[in-house]
């Protein structure tokens, strides 16, 4: 028996149409900024050659890939590397995703929130207001619970 206390939620079935856009369209415009900031500083190093003429600093593959939880779910993102073939060794840490994030900081902001303001004193409005906007006019207490309760048979379904 393992004293794992992390349970995977996982997704509800039934994705619909405009998340999966939602969420491949996230994963396209992360991946293309995450690929634009190697660009932008090994151009700082275009002048640089190795006593044999090859680029000082190049390319290096890509870190493992890993999940980043957005506010449309999960999406797998790969973090390309540089290195120095020669010289001062060169590091290059991603802006957009910054080592070891699994979460973007909204959605960190967004749990103790939800937990003070929408489970604790049962003022879900405002809860769902501070992430979604002020277009959660529609989203009572009421619409949430039948949404849960959905989700969970779905969820017993699975297993």
């Amino acid at each position: 028996m393992t004293k794992d206390t992390v349970i995977d939620l996982g997704t509800p079935e039934g994705i619909d149409p405009l998340t999966e856009l939602l969420r491949s369209g996230a994963k396209q415009l992360i991946t293309e900024a995450v690929q634009v900031e190697p660009d932008e500083l090994m151009r700082q190093y275009d002048d640089q050659k190795t006593a044999d003429g090859r680029q000082r600093v190049v390319r290096s593959g890509h870190h493992p890939e890993r999940e980043i939880i957005i506010g449309v779910g999960k999406v797998s993102v790969e973090v390309p590397n540089i290195r120095s073939r020669e010289g001062t060794p060169e590091s290059f840490q991603s802006l957009v995703v910054p080592p070891y994030i699994r979460r973007t900081a909204t959605l960190d902001a967004a749990i103790p929130w939800l937990y003070l303001k929408g489970v604790s004193s049962g003022q879900m409005q405002s809860a769902l207001e501070a992430i979604v906007g002020l277009e959660a006019k529609g989203l009572s207490a009421n619409v949430v619970g039948r949404l849960k309760r959905q989700w969970e048979v779905g969820d017993l379904e699975q297993r």
